[in-house]
């Protein structure tokens, strides 16, 4: 009795349950019609009944609609006594293209939902403005470039509608280099009496392929505000509801480099190098730098693809090159890419100098030609240093006496007498003479020289200059102490010890002020003027013996 009583209740469950499946109820409807190529809208398919949240197919979409992401929720209510569950998806769709499209049938396990007929509006529609909440508009400044020729895409987000959050992917292009520009801009406009939020982007894109490609644009995924469907106003909350929408696929031919072409591959609508001196040309001394700042500016080139700007030099100069400064930016939808080098050019010898000429080969995108920019040869006189000439040390030749007047003169007052051994005598009395008056002559003149003031010039010395005329106070605290050993005999090891050992109050100051810009927590940038108007003051200065001695502090 009891296992008959058992197998009536398996039966009558298993009866319901087969029941409860066939009776499953799904529906299929949109958030809107007409909808709008490329803005997202909604599908949601319902059931009324506990389904299995994977259940449901959506590869039926992918034909005429890009599928987004689909959300599922479940409802349990529970009304006199009677207990209601529902299933619910919700997936983004974007039509692919406009005209009539039919949303198919969807199967969820054993039923299927009704197919709906859907009202494609292109974007040029007068009505579509009407219904998008939300679009991307794009611009591109050429089609039709050259393999590395940069070009720039300009994407446009309007909405009309609360955003309350949302990301935008990069356009993408097989085999190009993509990257933003600058930071996002954002601005009102009104269209068609809709007042519209916009958020401008720019991108820099660098083709690397030569041929026929397509350019997607971005898209836009987020989810914006909507008013609340619920009747209790009190209890009501603001809803979410979510959105996609893509801008317009742009079609682009890439050339090829020429085959004729030499050279590194510039391809620019406008390329130019010029060059700037300080001081002017006219003024230049030995010993002190020289600055020649060379500018390159290019447009349609990023600063990666700028060369490098190199520059030879004759015998008798040495360059100091500085790190080449890299600028970017937007000048009439265009990108204009700029690289500005410093160049400190110290001469150790007077002279005139040929400078060889500075060429940068590039195509030109704009008539399809090759041409070059160039800075011509010139030729500069450096002029010898005032200073050093006054205190030159005089040649010995031009101070020693001649010693064969002497001789005669000293002749004429001798009276020359018969005897031949004093002749002989007076020979060697006055070679005697002669040689000791030679020794004390070459002794006053070395200790003489010891004194003398001389400008002292190596490799050292130009260096340090050169650092404090680019402002590079980490160059030039690296070649103080170096510059300063050429100077003294004792060595030293510590830009303290400097500070100890010379006198030179000046250059104690300047050596303080260039630690403090370069070690204190609050960097400012330093200049070197000063330190090199006391480096230059000190060189001049004779050369320090050892006999002159400085303590340490420990």
């Amino acid at each position: 009795m009891v296992r008959i009583i058992v197998t009536l209740i398996g039966l009558y469950a298993l009866l319901l349950t087969k029941t409860g499946f066939a009776f499953v109820n799904v529906t299929a409807t949109v958030d809107k019609n007409p909808v709008v190529v490329s803005e997202s809208f909604v599908l949601t398919v319902t059931a009324d009944d506990d389904i299995n949240t994977n259940a449901l197919d959506t590869s039926p979409l992918m034909q005429d609609f890009i599928v987004g992401r689909t959300s599922v929720s479940t409802q349990t209510s529970m009304i006199n006594f009677k207990t209601t569950r529902t299933t619910k998806w919700s997936t983004v769709l974007i039509a692919r293209e406009a005209g009539t499209k039919i949303i198919p049938p969807l199967t969820v396990d054993s039923a299927v939902t009704q197919p709906i007929t859907l009202n494609v509006l292109a974007a040029s529609d007068p009505q579509a403005s009407k219904q998008q909440d939300l679009f991307i508009t794009t611009d591109i400044s050429a089609k039709e470039v050259y393999v590395q020729q940069q070009l720039t895409l300009t994407v446009k987000l309007h909405f009309a509608a609360e955003l309350k959050r949302g990301s935008l992917t990069e356009p993408s292009l097989t085999g190009a280099n993509i990257t933003q520009i600058g930071k996002d801009k954002e601005a009102d406009t009104i269209i068609n009496g809709r007042r519209y939020r916009v958020i401008e982007r720019t991108y820099a894109i660098s083709p690397q392929q030569s041929g026929e490609f397509t350019l997607k644009s971005p898209i836009f995924s987020g989810e914006i505000m909507q008013p609340s469907t619920r009747r209790n106003g009190f209890l009501s909350f603001a809803e979410t509801k979510p959105v996609s929408v893509i801008g317009e696929e742009i079609p682009l031919t890439i050339r090829p480099i020429p085959a004729d072409y030499q050279g590194a591959w510039l391809p620019s609508e406008l390329l130019s190098i010029h060059q700037e001196w300080q001081p002017t040309p006219d003024n230049f001394i030995v010993g002190e730098p020289i600055t020649r700042i060379i500018t390159l500016t290019a447009a349609g080139l990023s600063e990666e693809q700028l060369p490098d700007i190199e520059m030879a030099m004759p015998e008798g100069l040495k360059v100091y090159p500085d790190q080449a400064e890299l600028h970017t930016g937007l000048n009439n939808e265009r990108l204009v890419s700029q690289k500005v080098k410093n160049f400190a050019i110290v001469a150790n010898k007077a002279g005139v100098y040929q400078l060889p000429e500075i060429i940068i080969p590039w195509w030109n995108t704009v008539t399809n030609q090759y041409q070059q920019a160039v800075i011509p040869a010139q030729t500069i006189t450096v002029n010898a240093n005032p200073e050093q000439i006054a205190q030159a040390p005089i040649s010995l030749a031009s101070e020693m006496p001649d010693l064969n007047a002497q001789s005669d003169s000293t002749t004429k007052t001798v009276t020359v007498y018969q005897s031949t051994w004093l002749q002989w005598l007076f020979l060697a009395l006055w070679l005697i003479t002669s040689f000791a008056w030679f020794i004390t002559y070459i002794r006053r003149n070395k200790s003489s020289s010891s004194t003398t003031k001389t400008t002292k010039i190596n490799d050292n010395y130009l260096a340090l200059l050169a650092a404090c005329k680019q402002h590079n106070g980490e160059q030039a605290l690296a070649i103080l102490v170096p510059w300063y050993n050429s100077m003294v005999d004792k060595k030293i090891s510590t830009i303290a010890d400097i500070n100890h050992h010379t006198q030179h109050d000046t250059l104690i100051s300047a050596i303080n002020d260039l630690q403090q810009c370069t070690y204190s927590k609050n960097t400012q940038p330093w200049l070197g003027d000063d330190l090199m108007k006391a480096v230059i003051a000190v060189n001049k200065q004779p050369t320090i013996s050892s006999s002159q001695t400085f303590a340490i502090n420990p």
